[in-house]
């Protein structure tokens, strides 16, 4: 088993569409994703007037892919201008520093959350507040959003206590969230083994699920 923690910011390059070009989540618009290279002037050129678009809701339909293809745009754009500023002056149009900040942001967090960002279960309104934090919380709070249906503006109540130095754990449970509590739907002979397998080890099914995770180490990150 390896006890490689999971990545918590993005690997693959900043405007490369990982996501965007995967047609498990873009379907037939994967094709069409639009890569954004931070080094060539002309991609950052196309970055900026993305941006513009997305930040006038005119950068297509108004789903998660476009949403993702903006805060890409933001990302490269960032890293071909050198700083948030220059990036949201390139820009104009009254784009904002906070924008460009917060977009990109989303563009970085690290590929399992961004995966549930395109598939709908985490809203890019909620992944912004969730890439305010740092490290392995945002995993922690991604999560959360998932397993107990948190409002976009309990994410931003939670990010900022983090921030505001509280750890995750009392931030949950201040709003008596359970972080680690999931239920789960089994095929019936998977369930019967769970139950054989916690049996025969004098464990709980949560003990068997827990050390076969733990076998599979950090593989799949």
């Amino acid at each position: 088993m390896s006890d490689t923690p999971p990545p918590t910011d993005r690997e693959s390059p900043v405007g490369q569409p990982v996501i965007r070009g995967d047609p498990q989540f873009s379907g037939d618009r994967a094709p069409e994703a639009v890569q954004f290279d931070p080094g060539d002037p002309e991609s950052v050129a196309e970055a900026a007037d993305t941006v513009v678009a997305f930040a006038n809701n005119t950068a297509g339909a108004p789903d998660n892919i476009y949403m993702l293809r903006g805060a890409a745009a933001c990302a490269a754009l960032v890293r071909g201008e050198g700083s948030y500023k220059r990036a949201a002056e390139r820009a104009g149009e009254d784009i904002t520093v906070s924008f460009i900040r917060k977009w990109a942001r989303v563009h970085d967090l690290p590929r399992p959350v961004r995966k549930y960002v395109a598939t709908g279960k985490i809203a890019p309104t909620t992944a912004k507040h969730i890439a305010r934090i740092p490290g392995e919380t945002r995993y922690q709070l991604a999560w959360a959003v998932i397993d107990h249906d948190l409002t976009v503006r309990d994410v931003r109540s939670i990010a900022t206590d983090i921030n505001d130095g509280m750890d995750i754990e009392t931030a949950l449970e201040e709003r008596e969230i359970d972080l680690g509590r999931l239920t789960l739907s089994l095929p019936a002979d998977t369930y019967l083994t769970l139950r054989r397998l916690a049996a025969q080890n004098d464990s709980s099914p949560e003990q068997v699920i827990e050390t076969a995770l733990k076998a599979v180490g950090s593989e799949g990150w």
